[in-house]
């Protein structure tokens, strides 16, 4: 696939192949019903012909419940359990809201060894090459039932990334729970949105915040633009904004951080 070059927001809508990652907080506990309008967003790209790729974390969380459990488990074995366990009912719930739009999911578990091995690589590139091709939708996570303190890829952002650049992917989206990213914390007092963010900027002056306030992810602020970086670099397109805001985004509307991307 040649990729084309989406330097603005207004060639979104028109891009052939988009990677969209949604983190844990903003599809489990109280907000399993997200799931439902953001499965309508990717179906609507899906259907005006754009290659979706959904990059979705939430096995872990999804999976607490059914383990009777309150809290983020920190021991290796019991978030291997509860991923296990809501691994499948993830893809469940993303393949319930799907049939109504006649899409069928394929799921993709990855360990970052695999994309490191260049044999594992090549593997899943071509998997995924063949599911676009069938009009199959990919929903891709960290096999957290395998993975390992020591190989992981540590959040799902950094995964999007990677799976963007394997793909060479002209867009890739960062959900979570904030619309756009600040130059502080949003809740803090002087925060300023940043709407786009051109080639080589450093955000320096820019102070990150730690996990969402749902504390059931891995990732944040600091952890979205380094994976936002290593993509853009890389020659792929980024917004980052919020789950509820996802329709909007891949509409090429004004909404999000959009970090212009480097000539691939």
């Amino acid at each position: 696939m040649t990729r084309s070059s989406l330097s603005s927001r207004d060639g979104i809508v028109a891009a052939r192949r988009v990677v969209v990652k949604v983190g844990s907080s903003s599809i489990s506990g109280e907000n399993a019903g997200q799931i439902g309008p953001l499965v309508a967003a990717l179906a609507a790209a899906h259907g005006r012909g754009t290659e979706v790729i959904l990059v979705s974390s939430g096995a872990i969380a999804t999976g607490m419940p059914y383990l009777q459990l309150d809290a983020r488990p920190t021991d290796l074995a019991t978030q291997q359990a509860a991923a296990a366990v809501g691994q499948n009912v993830l893809i469940y719930r993303y393949q319930d809201s799907l049939d109504r739009f006649g899409i069928v999911a394929g799921q993709v578990l990855l360990t970052a060894g695999d994309l490191e091995n260049p044999s594992h690589r090549s593997n899943a590139q071509r998997a995924m090459e063949r599911l676009l091709g069938l009009r199959i939708l990919p929903i891709v996570n960290e096999n957290d039932t395998v993975a390992t303190h020591e190989i992981r890829f540590g959040d799902n952002d950094r995964l999007a990334a990677l799976v963007s650049i394997l793909v060479r992917a002209e867009l890739l989206v960062l959900l979570s729970d904030v619309d756009a990213l600040y130059t502080r914390p949003p809740h803090e007092p002087g925060a300023v949105k940043i709407v786009d963010v051109p080639v080589g900027d450093l955000l320096s002056d820019v102070t990150f915040g730690d996990i969402g306030a749902a504390g059931v992810g891995t990732g944040g602020a600091a952890t979205k633009v380094s994976a936002a970086r290593l993509a853009a670099d890389a020659g792929t397109a980024v917004l980052v904004t919020s789950a509820s805001l996802v329709n909007e985004a891949l509409a090429g509307h004004p909404v999000g951080t959009f970090f212009v991307p480097a000539r691939a």
